[in-house]
């Protein structure tokens, strides 16, 4: 299987990565408020990098605010397996010394968007 880096950037060279074992998913860089996110397209849903959105996309704002306007929002994250951390790791989007990373989906994510918009001093 081949996985292949897509999105709205376009086929990132060199970033086709071959892994084995079954893996039901495909990966790609989207751009949200300016900033290039690496997601996974698991199931028809992309899924984001909890990690990534909390270290790019809301560094200005404190971890357990974001964990509070998660938990009013009913925001849940779910672990990624083995091959979907290794491809976070191959485009980037988690350290390659993660050696665990949790997914947040594209709806959840907008939605933290919007509830996080007043607390950024950038936004």
């Amino acid at each position: 299987m081949f996985l292949t880096c897509e999105g709205t950037l376009g086929v990132v060279p060199g970033a086709t990565m071959d892994y084995s074992g079954p893996a039901n998913f495909h990966a790609g860089y989207q751009q949200i408020q300016g900033i290039n996110l690496g997601y996974l397209q698991i199931g028809g849903t992309q899924m984001f990098a909890l990690a990534q959105v909390l270290s790019d996309l809301f560094k200005d704002i404190p971890r357990t605010t974001i964990s509070k306007k998660m938990e009013i929002l009913k925001i849940k994250s779910r672990r990624c397996d083995l091959a979907e951390l290794r491809t976070l790791k191959a485009i980037n989007s988690v350290p390659t010394r993660a050696v665990k990373c949790s997914l947040i989906s594209k709806a959840d994510l907008e939605a933290l968007c919007t509830s996080c918009k007043s607390l950024s001093p950038r936004r």
